[in-house]
């Protein structure tokens, strides 16, 4: 770990490893190779003769592309041996994705709690704001994150939209959603159910949406769906470019509160975001 990053893992085409590298990362590979930077999965390091077969892994540090800071605070709700749960801010991606790396969840945390082995239990979206849970330690990970595989968590957000009279709730919304790769909208699909959403409206545009599934977007598609999409949503129901320093108009949805038992003392856990819509 340097600096709440761990390495990145690059799984190889086969051939000569380091003429390899160069080509996808360009000149600034072979100075790692040559310090001693990049290891095999054995750990042996790679030289400047090192050929690797189809399909074998290389780790090495990446080079981090400057990024626009997300100006918002990260407030730890509850802190113990096992869980740090914090209040994600609307912006912030749980974990290194793409161009989203320092600027995440996760790496600020390690950073600024020294917790080298913290891991996200499950994953918000970067727009979604609210109750975020980590592991602190490698040992307790597993436990922590089979909790939300196996949909035992329950989960409820809040989110703003417009008001629809015609439009009877509350109601039970279950869709097939499908998530494609290099596609930025999940899409409704017909098919057996894999999404299931409890939608209330609580008056004055503020509904309460308990998911009983967790596909990606799931929130934000069953609400446009319904003719109501939630406000600041630059996805659905079109796709909306929003500059990358433009905090102006954030997703109106917010993971207000989580409960679990917990795995490992077997008491209930509830941790409710203080953050407002």
């Amino acid at each position: 770990m340097r600096d709440g990053l761990g390495p990145a893992r690059v799984r190889l085409r086969g051939g000569p490893v380091l003429a390899e590298l160069e080509s996808r990362f360009g000149a600034g590979a072979r100075a790692k190779v040559l310090a001693g930077e990049v290891v095999a999965a054995d750990g042996a390091v790679v030289t400047e003769t090192t050929v690797a077969p189809a399909g074998a892994h290389v780790y090495l540090y990446r080079e981090l592309r400057d990024e626009v800071p997300v100006p918002f605070d990260l407030p730890v709700l509850h802190r113990d041996d096992d869980l740090v749960v914090v209040d994600k801010p609307h912006f912030l991606a749980t974990m290194p994705r793409g161009r989203h790396v320092a600027q995440t969840a996760l790496v600020r945390l390690r950073r600024e709690l020294d917790l080298p082995e913290l891991a996200p239990a499950h994953r918000l979206d970067r727009l979604t704001a609210g109750v975020l849970v980590f592991t602190t330690r490698r040992e307790v990970r597993g436990a922590y994150q089979r909790l939300f595989a196996d949909g035992a968590v329950r989960k409820t957000y809040l989110a703003r939209a417009g008001v629809d009279q015609g439009l009877a709730l509350p109601t039970v919304v279950r869709s097939r959603i499908v998530k494609r790769r290099g596609q930025l909208q999940a899409v409704e699909e017909p098919g057996e159910p894999n999404a299931v959403t409890l939608v209330e409206h609580c008056g004055d545009g503020l509904y309460r949406l308990t998911p009983s599934t967790g596909r990606t977007h799931q929130l934000r598609v069953h609400m446009a769906a319904l003719g109501v999409p939630i406000l600041g949503d630059p996805l659905y129901p079109d796709i909306v470019d929003v500059a990358p320093d433009d905090f102006a108009d954030p997703l109106r949805l917010l993971a207000h509160r989580m409960e679990f038992p917990d795995p490992r003392t077997g008491r209930r856990r509830e941790f409710v975001s203080g953050r407002a819509l």
